[in-house]
C-alpha cells in the first residue's frame, strides 16, 4: 500500500492524496496569494470544509462543479451549497460530532472554538475535521483559538498528523498553538494559516522550537505547494 501524500497548497488550504484519490480540504485559491494550485485545473474526489469564511469555503463551488465532487460541510453551509449547486450534486451535511464514511475512508467534525458566516451571510458552526485515509489519521484543526476540548479527538483516534493555525488574530497564535500541539498529542505537526495576509504574520521556526521544548512531537514547516508523506 502507498504512503498517504499530504500537499500543502497555502494558508489552510491541503490536498490529500492516496492510491489515486485527493481529498481538498478548504479550498481556498482564488485571491490567496499563497495559493500553488489553479481552481481550475485542481482535481478532487472530495472536498471538506472546516467552516465558511470566504478563506476556506473558497472555490469549493467552482470545483465541485467541475470535477463533481461530493462536498462535506457543516449543515448550515451544506444547506448553502446544495441551493448553488443543485439537488443533484452529493453533499453531505454532518454537524459537530458527526461522521461521514466514503470509499476512501471517513471523516469527522469536531469543535471548534471561532466564529464563521458565509458570505452570502449564512450563519454556521466552525469545526476542525478528523480525516482517515489510507490507515493514516490527520487533524485538521480548522480555525481556533486555544481550548481544552482539543485533546479530545486524540484520545479516540491515534492521530498521525495535526495541521495546526498559528498565526494569531483571527486564530492562536504561536505560543498557543504550541500548548494545542500538547493537547493534540500527534507525533507530527504542520502549522498552518499564518502569513498569507499581513495580520496573521509569524514565526514558524519559533513555533517549532516552542513544539520542541514543550511537546513530544516533531513540526515540519512546509512552504506552499511543499508535500509530506506518512508511511
Amino acid at each position: 500500500m502507498s504512503g498517504v501524500r499530504v500537499n500543502y497548497l497555502g494558508h489552510s488550504a491541503f490536498s490529500i492524496e492516496h492510491d489515486g484519490t485527493n481529498v481538498l480540504v478548504d479550498p481556498f485559491l482564488t485571491g490567496n496569494p499563497k495559493a500553488t494550485a489553479d481552481a481550475a485545473e485542481v482535481e478532487a474526489d472530495a472536498i471538506l470544509l472546516t467552516h465558511g469564511h470566504s478563506d476556506h469555503l473558497g472555490d469549493t463551488a467552482a470545483i465541485a462543479s467541475r470535477t463533481g465532487a461530493p462536498i462535506a460541510a457543516i449543515v448550515e453551509i451544506a444547506a448553502e451549497l446544495a441551493e448553488e449547486l443543485g439537488p443533484e450534486h452529493v453533499i453531505h451535511d454532518p454537524n459537530l460530532g458527526g461522521t461521514i464514511t466514503f470509499d476512501w475512508g471517513w471523516a469527522q467534525w469536531v469543535p471548534a472554538w471561532h466564529t464563521s458566516t458565509t458570505m452570502r451571510g449564512t450563519i454556521n458552526t466552525p469545526a476542525g475535521i478528523v480525516i482517515n485515509i489510507g490507515g493514516k489519521t490527520i487533524y485538521h484543526l480548522g480555525d481556533t483559538a486555544l481550548f481544552s476540548d482539543l485533546a479530545l479527538p486524540g484520545q479516540r483516534h491515534s492521530i498521525d498528523l495535526a495541521l495546526i493555525p498559528i498565526g494569531g488574530h483571527y486564530t492562536m497564535d504561536r505560543h498557543d498553538a504550541a500548548r494545542a500541539a500538547t493537547l493534540v498529542g500527534a507525533p507530527l505537526v504542520v502549522p498552518i494559516h499564518y502569513n498569507t495576509f499581513p495580520p496573521i504574520e509569524t514565526d514558524a521556526a519559533a513555533f517549532a522550537d516552542a513544539v520542541a521544548a514543550e511537546a513530544n512531537a516533531t513540526v515540519t514547516v512546509l512552504d506552499p505547494g511543499q508535500s509530506l508523506e506518512l508511511k
